[in-house]
């Protein structure tokens, strides 16, 4: 792509200056259309992975299309690219979402930190005490960096607009559908694969970022001896590492449907606290930055 590197500055300027769009953003959009199309075909008792692999493709290949089709023109395809990108990127929500947490936590509002916190996991919250809380966050930081922020940029800089559209779809899909429940288990299957594929070499790339970032031996020795046993394939090697870069102590367990989930240890340290949700956001933020500048630096480097 000829303008990669202008326009990667520019998307992550925009979502910095501007956060996500506030009013009709084009994902609330998918989301209704996603929401019919799995009312419709979500019908066989049990679920069915044909039904779930057809809904997602009648979701995600149109509007792909469209959208390559739009990035092809001379004259607009640079502003599609970059309001694709720009759309994408979640990077000033997470901080949107995670400080008001640790602002309630410092005013000690336990009950107002839970219902914040809640907001952005899918574990029970209610009965979260501080030490849980931020945890619960710095967690959602470190994945939902990942997802919303670095695997965007990965595949833009990859496939262009077409890229990152295919990539913030099939995520938003995985979000809706890829619950282990009796209605999605089979269902949203392709959905969660298809998103576990597309995530696989970003979420390394995103563990390697936090380590050149925070601690860095300890964090590559975190990836390397607890993410496997955790049960998501890319949220372990990102989370792992995150911990250990943040030398602290994530994971243990949680309840998810009212059902205690003992889930690994992760990192290593004292317990987070609500100073680590903002310490979470800044290894975000060097990571961000340190992608930029590689992206343009490459870019730069093939135009020389």
């Amino acid at each position: 792509m000829s303008l990669l590197g202008p326009l990667v500055v520019a998307g992550v300027a925009l979502d910095a200056l501007f956060g996500e769009p506030r009013r009709h953003h084009p994902l609330v959009g998918f989301g209704n259309l996603a929401a019919g199309l799995e009312r419709r075909l979500n019908t066989a008792a049990g679920g069915s992975i044909a039904r779930g692999a057809l809904a997602w493709v009648l979701a995600v290949v149109p509007p792909v299309v469209l959208i390559w089709w739009l990035a092809a023109q001379p004259l607009i395809g640079w502003l599609v690219s970059l309001v694709c990108l720009y759309a994408a990127i979640g990077w000033e929500s997470l901080g949107a979402h995670a400080r008001p947490v640790a602002q309630a936590l410092e005013r000690g509002d336990l009950p107002r930190a839970r219902e914040l916190v809640g907001r952005m996991v899918s574990r029970d919250t209610r009965a979260l005490d501080e030490e849980g809380v931020a945890r619960a966050t710095v967690e959602s930081v470190l994945e939902n960096g990942s997802d919303a922020v670095f695997a965007a940029l990965f595949w833009f800089a990859v496939a262009g607009a077409p890229g990152v559209v295919l990539y913030r779809l099939a995520n938003t899909l995985d979000a809706m559908w890829g619950y282990r429940s009796p209605r999605f288990l089979l269902f949203g299957r392709v959905a969660a694969r298809l998103d576990d594929l597309l995530n696989f070499i970003p979420a390394r790339l995103v563990a390697l970022s936090y380590a050149l970032c925070g601690n860095a031996r300890l964090a590559l020795r975190c990836w390397r001896s607890q993410a496997p046993p955790w049960d998501s394939p890319n949220a372990g090697p990102v989370m792992a590492a995150g911990a250990g870069a943040l030398e602290r102590e994530l994971g243990g367990p949680a309840i998810y449907h009212g059902v205690i989930e003992e889930r690994p240890l992760l990192g290593e340290g004292p317990r987070a606290t609500a100073v680590d949700i903002d310490r979470a956001l800044a290894l975000v933020r060097r990571s961000v930055l340190l992608w930029v500048l590689v992206i343009v630096l490459i870019w730069g480097l093939s135009h020389a």
